[in-house]
Parts: C-alpha cells; sequence; structure tokens
C-alpha cells in the first residue's frame, strides 16, 4: 500500500468536525487520492463531543473501520483536550489544535511528550472571516499546511468548486471560508 494519512477529528455539534472530514475527503478524491471520511456521533445535538475520521491514499484503502492510530489528531474545541485526544498517537504523529495559546502551551497542558503540535486561532478567523464561531474550514486550511496532502492551489481551486455547489447564490459564504483557509493555512504555529 502506498502512503496512508490516517486523520482523526475532535469537535463538538456544530462546529462542523463532520463537514470538515467530508470536504476534505471531497477534495482529496478530486486530486486523484483514494478517500474516506466518515463520522461517528454520541447523542446527537449541539456541543456534544464529536468524532470524524478521514483516510487519504495514493492506493486503494482496505481498512473500513474507525481511526485508532491517527498521524493527525484536530482538535476543533480545545476544552476536548485530555486523553481522548492523544489515544493511539504514535511517536510522529501530529496534534493540530483551535486555540489562541501556542503549541508549546498546548503540549505543557496536555503532558504530550510525543508528536508535533500545530495550533491556529481557527475560532477567531471564522469569526472575522464570515461571522461566525464555525472553526472547520480554518482547520482545514492548517491541517493542509502541516500535512501537504496535495498542493495548495489545486486544494483551493477544487474547494472553491465544492464550496459554489454548496452555497450556490451566497457567494459570501464561499469567499469567506476561502478566506479563512488561506489564512489558517498562513497562521498556524508550530512549536
Amino acid at each position: 500500500m502506498g502512503k496512508l494519512t490516517e486523520i482523526r477529528w475532535h469537535g463538538r455539534g456544530g462546529q462542523g468536525a463532520k463537514t470538515a472530514s467530508q470536504l476534505l475527503a471531497e477534495a482529496a478524491s478530486a486530486a486523484g487520492m483514494y478517500v474516506q471520511g466518515f463520522p461517528e456521533y454520541g447523542p446527537e445535538r449541539m456541543g456534544a463531543p464529536v468524532l470524524a475520521f478521514n483516510r487519504c491514499s495514493d492506493s486503494r484503502i482496505a481498512i473500513h473501520c474507525h481511526v485508532t492510530e491517527p498521524d493527525v489528531v484536530a482538535v476543533l474545541d480545545p476544552t476536548l483536550l485530555g486523553p481522548a485526544v492523544t489515544e493511539g498517537v504514535a511517536g510522529d504523529a501530529v496534534v493540530l489544535v483551535n486555540t489562541t495559546e501556542s503549541p508549546a502551551a498546548v503540549r505543557r497542558k496536555m503532558g504530550l511528550t510525543v508528536g508535533r503540535v500545530f495550533t491556529v486561532d481557527a475560532s477567531g478567523i471564522a469569526v472575522d472571516a464570515f461571522g461566525r464561531d464555525i472553526p472547520n474550514t480554518p482547520m482545514i486550511g492548517a491541517l493542509l499546511r502541516i500535512t501537504e496532502l496535495m498542493p495548495y492551489e489545486e486544494f483551493i481551486s477544487i474547494m472553491r468548486k465544492q464550496l459554489e455547489d454548496k452555497f450556490k447564490s451566497r457567494a459570501s459564504i464561499v469567499e469567506g471560508n476561502l478566506k479563512a483557509i488561506e489564512r489558517a493555512y498562513q497562521e498556524v504555529q508550530s512549536e
């Protein structure tokens, strides 16, 4: 099997973890990759913890279960930081957190001794870009910068088409999300 990247999203209902995994899967598929993107729900209500998953590969994916040993963990809500977030994380894994704190502060708070930690103020970017605290598209932008799953320009072109299809007559939402992706891509911080 070729290079497989497994991603686990931690968020709360209403923050867009499910949508992030779907948008990323659709973009990676449009770029010619083999993908999976799927959520796991607890109680389906606003604010309840939600998990979503992605697998992206340059060859067929034969695994059909939750991501238990992620290469990347994306945390949309920093109040979820704890043992469940780092469960199964290997020594070279990446943890991306939506927070205003520095990566070093997050590492200390989580007691992480392995992997790389990245932070981005995805909530602040979302509010600035389209007026709502829905951090999913900024988190995708930061994740793309960290993982280099596909070339940025190709990703933006695919994402523009996806967003235009989803929000047909709402150009301000499309442009706001693209702006949020670009800003997070530029502003993500590492240790």
